[in-house]
């Protein structure tokens, strides 16, 4: 299991201050997509908009939380 999916797992779990201290370590996009997830979860707009940006994603055409996590995961299963 790659790190990120680890990370999505914590978060999934519930475990977001350990989620988000182990995605703070990888500078790539398909982090910053999972750093943005973190903030909705966590219910700052504001930091999960700049995430989105970041990622190269749409903050204001995303999908549900759930719908986001699967299509990162998916994502991150065909890697």
């Amino acid at each position: 299991m790659t790190p990120l999916l680890q990370i999505l797992a914590l978060m999934r779990q519930g475990n977001w201050n350990e989620a988000h201290n182990l995605v703070q370590l990888d500078d790539s996009a398909l982090a910053a997509w999972l750093h943005a997830l973190l903030h909705i979860q966590e219910g700052d707009l504001e930091d999960a908009e700049y995430w989105y940006e970041k990622s190269g994603r749409h903050f204001h055409t995303r999908g549900s939380l759930d719908d986001e996590m699967d299509a990162l995961e998916d994502m991150l299963r065909k890697q």
